[in-house]
């Protein structure tokens, strides 16, 4: 069971950034509908808070996404593999899941106007992580680890690979 809850401690940057693509496309329909009062929109925040909870408890494990994205997308597409720390990567997936499960509060209270906000700034991250490659929990995981809030043997490949 400990296996099955746990997070890899090398991920492929390549896919980690094609499954912040599906959460920045998933972000901005989620703006579209919650600004219609569509029917759907409780079903499309609900899962995207399941695909934060997925990768954060267990990585692309039980995460539709991911999984769509490491089984087939990658491999179909020869994208290759770029090695990057997973630590910093489950960091930024718990961000993920703290702003989703704030979003789909927000939603539920009527408070649109904050469920946009954090859309905007959930959609933002993701298009910065998929676009750019730039990693802003990943950011976040390595300021902590210099200010010594994280400590540095939770993440031993941090020193030899770049994030």
């Amino acid at each position: 069971m400990k296996d099955f809850f746990s997070f890899p401690e090398v991920v492929n940057e390549i896919s980690a950034r094609l499954v912040a693509f599906g959460v920045l496309s998933m972000a901005l329909l989620s703006l579209v509908l919650i600004n219609t009062n569509n029917t759907y929109t409780p079903i499309l925040l609900l899962i995207l808070l399941y695909g934060f909870l997925a990768r954060t408890s267990s990585g692309p494990k039980i995460s539709p996404l991911a999984l769509l994205v490491t089984r087939i997308i990658v491999p179909k597409l020869n994208l290759g593999d770029k090695p990057v720390p997973g630590p910093p990567k489950r960091f930024a997936q718990s961000i993920g899941l703290v702003f989703s499960l704030f979003i789909l509060v927000a939603w539920f209270s009527v408070n649109i106007a904050l469920a946009n906000t954090l859309l905007i700034i959930l959609a933002s991250f993701a298009f910065l992580e998929s676009a750019l490659g730039y990693c802003f929990g990943c950011k976040v995981f390595k300021l902590l680890i210099q200010t010594g809030l994280i400590p540095e043997d939770i993440c031993e490949k941090c020193s030899n690979l770049e994030y």
